[in-house]
């Protein structure tokens, strides 16, 4: 083999640390935004935010104060050629983004570096509050170790998914002695009267009776009460099966009777565990733009809120001296090009962020005078072509953004769907077939519920040809039990 030098042309695609910087922000969320800003806020002293009070304060100040400050502001605008607007592209982005206060995450550090602790502390889950009321609770020490153990296996739901003789042996393993099953059931009826009620159940039905019993205790001259207790407690096979006529006779109750005791039934949390937990905390949606009708017309426009404005201060720009390598003058340098930067992207974010919700309102205008029966189809393809802009940014702009409309709050990738063809060539969107679908089971009779077959048929009837196994499917992506199921329920 020689060893030799070579020479070779070549041509290749390279990200600026700009560029990075405008992908990054046009794909986080407004909350995400936020922090972004306000890290940077804290990190450049040359950025402030734009509150529009600018114009008072120059008001207020010296004539001289003024035209110097509005002098330093158009050199630092003006004067190009010593402040590129792009680095060369073997620069990375931390090579110059020296004032950062933010760790590698982006999050604030303290002094020494580590990262500092959220504001909000983490919700509380269902086990902490079971284990709160624990703590209040008198209990042996062989029955507060049941109880451990009893809380530990109680999932999201609030059910019980372990078996006594698998807690009895756990409660071993930890004392060295023998534990019967007795006692563990013993100590999980006094589980099951914590807050929520119905929690630490091992089923539906004695969930069910749980809460029923402790309504007993509040109010026990409720009417169907004990009814509703002896309809689950001993007719929950008729019930499962819709055996109407066979809960009259053995209930002894008239068919309005037994629909007033299911109507006291429905009442009761099938889920108690619903709305504990670190995954339900709930996080605020800040809507990013705001359709609205204004003299007839859908006015579409950034939500100023979710939309932060920033400026360059013009008392730290005037400093900028030029012909100067010194060592102050070159941070000013810095973090003014890191400024002019930043305040350039979040503009592009914000244009391209109206422009598509613009194109997606002018395409769902139906959506919003009709509702979604009245979706059209939309792909990111199609949105992509109008705006001008690829299908990988479409699809970063619609992610985490929500469009606030007088029908409520929907994130932009609601608005997209395939379609489905009608009988007369055109195209239905599948978000408005599932809106009619929703709309025949909501208006069926609940002695006869349709099948997806004569759902199928209906659609027909409309000019929307779609098979039995689509309807099937959205249906289960409604979360609506079948035919059979339907009539059990009612």
């Amino acid at each position: 083999m020689k060893v030799g030098l070579h020479l070779n042309l070549g041509q290749h695609l390279t990200m600026t640390p700009q560029l990075q910087q405008a992908i990054r922000l046009l794909q986080l969320s407004t909350l995400e935004l936020q922090q972004e800003v306000q890290s940077a806020l804290d990190s450049n002293p040359l950025l402030e935010l734009d509150d529009g009070s600018d114009g008072e304060s120059r008001n207020d100040a010296p004539d001289t104060e003024a035209r110097s400050a509005e002098s330093a502001q158009s050199l630092d605008l003006d004067h190009q050629s010593e402040m590129p607007d792009d680095l060369p592209v073997d620069t990375a982005w931390d090579d110059i983004y020296v004032g950062s206060a933010g760790g590698s995450g982006g999050e604030p550090v303290d002094e020494d570096g580590d990262p500092l602790e959220t504001r909000n502390a983490a919700s509380e889950t269902l086990q902490d509050h079971l284990r709160w009321q624990l703590n209040l609770t008198p209990f042996s020490d062989v029955d507060r170790l049941l109880a451990e153990a009893i809380i530990d296996g109680i999932d999201p739901r609030g059910y019980l998914t372990v078996s006594l003789a698998e807690l009895a042996e756990t409660v071993q393993h930890w004392l060295e002695t023998e534990v019967e099953e007795d006692e563990v059931l013993a100590v999980l009826h006094r589980v099951q009267q914590f807050d929520p009620a119905g929690v630490a159940a091992r089923d539906l039905r004695e969930c069910l009776l749980i809460q029923l019993a402790q309504m007993a205790q509040r109010e026990p001259d409720m009417p169907l009460l004990a009814e509703a207790r002896t309809l689950l407690g001993e007719h929950a096979d008729k019930l499962a099966a819709g055996d109407l006529a066979g809960l009259m006779r053995s209930m002894k109750l008239s068919e309005s009777g037994i629909q007033q005791v299911m109507a006291l039934i429905r009442q009761l949390r099938p889920h108690p565990g619903e709305g504990w937990g670190a995954g339900d905390q709930d996080k605020a949606i800040i809507p990013d733009v705001v359709v609205r009708r204004h003299q007839g017309r859908w006015r579409v426009e950034l939500n100023p809120d979710a939309a932060p404005r920033l400026r360059v201060n013009a008392g730290y720009a005037g400093m900028l001296r030029r012909a100067d390598s010194s060592r102050d003058n070159q941070f000013i340098r810095d973090h003014l090009q890191e400024a002019r930067w930043l305040i350039k992207s979040l503009q592009s974010r914000h244009e391209t962020l109206l422009k598509v919700a613009s194109c997606i309102v002018a395409h769902q205008r139906g959506f919003l005078e009709d509702g979604p029966e009245a979706m059209k189809p939309l792909i990111l393809r199609d949105v992509a072509e109008e705006v001008g802009l690829h299908e990988s940014t479409i699809s970063r702009v619609t992610t985490q953004k929500y469009l606030h409309t007088p029908r409520g709050l929907f994130e932009l990738k609601y608005f997209f769907s395939s379609h489905v063809g009608t009988s007369a060539g055109g195209e239905a969107s599948s978000t408005a077939i599932r809106a009619m679908i929703r709309k025949l089971v909501t208006q069926e009779n609940p002695r006869k519920p349709l099948s997806d077959s004569k759902i199928a048929d209906l659609l027909l009837e409309q000019g929307i040809e779609v098979a039995r196994r689509t309807i099937a499917k959205y249906r289960e992506s409604l979360n609506i039990p079948s035919s059979s199921d339907r009539k059990r329920l009612l």
